[in-house]
């Protein structure tokens, strides 16, 4: 706002969303300021989110995938898959296709990861399987830095994609719910975010995985480069959003859950 770059922010919660537009506004121009809620558990929000700011916008300059869940009440949806795939997969990769048309080749898109990252389930991530909570997080940030790399290396001429762990237990309400401990000082997350949305450091990171708690680019879990395990997790992912409008159910929704966050 300060350096006069227009902020389209999306939460789930009204209220909640609507205190931190207020917030930033106090801190420059409110028109620069627009504000969108979906609930990313339910796939057709997210559809509508993409179709909602393509319809007020040409172009955008940089997508910041931030949205994440740890723990609910219900893990699986009623539409049948666990709950941390889709907010922390599926839905930022059905957001970002969706938008791609308005991604420029200077463009930037940002996919929180995690140092948390292990490999994944497919029959975990089609919804077929219950795992626990830690196992279905560190599998659903894999899964993202997964396509994250493959859309770097399906468009070499831009968009950048790049994935970010944003440091280790950070203060947010994700990490207190999960962990029980108050974390770090949050803004080391909201300072890489800048960085990787804004600076020259980045500008060349597409296909790259930068870590937060090293303060480099480094290599992720080794599966994330791994070609065949890539696809096969890209080809699921592709499977369940061809096929999800067609299985006649409503997705199951944490809009009153304690136990999700929409921060890092």
């Amino acid at each position: 706002m300060a350096d006069g770059h227009q902020l389209l922010l999306h939460g789930r919660n009204p209220t909640k969303l609507a205190a931190v537009a207020q917030h930033l506004s106090s801190l420059g121009d409110p028109t620069g300021i627009e504000t969108y809620i979906a609930d990313f558990s339910r796939l057709n929000e997210v559809k509508a989110l993409a179709q909602a700011v393509s319809d007020k916008h040409a172009t955008l300059d940089v997508l910041i995938n931030n949205a994440g869940i740890f723990m609910a009440p219900e893990t699986i949806t009623e539409d049948g898959l666990d709950i941390r795939f889709v907010v922390n997969s599926l839905a930022p990769y059905l957001l970002t296709q969706k938008l791609l048309p308005l991604l420029m080749p200077s463009s930037r898109v940002v996919n929180l990861s995690s140092a948390a990252q292990s490999p994944v389930d497919l029959t975990a991530l089609k919804g077929e399987k219950k795992i626990a909570d830690m196992a279905a997080y560190a599998q659903s940030k894999l899964a993202l830095t997964m396509w994250t790399f493959h859309l770097a290396a399906s468009h070499p001429e831009g968009p950048v994609f790049a994935a970010v762990n944003p440091a280790s237990l950070l203060g947010c309400k994700m990490v207190k719910q999960g962990f029980g401990v108050t974390g770090g000082d949050l803004q080391i997350g909201a300072d890489i975010l800048v960085r990787a949305a804004l600076s020259d450091e980045f500008a060349n990171a597409s296909g790259q995985y930068y870590d937060n708690d090293q303060k480099c680019f480094a290599p992720p879990h080794p599966d994330a480069l791994n070609p065949a395990k890539a696809n096969e997790v890209f080809e699921v992912m592709n499977s369940i959003l061809n096929t999800e409008p067609h299985r006649g159910k409503q997705p199951f929704t944490v809009e009153n859950s304690n136990s999700v966050s929409d921060t890092v």
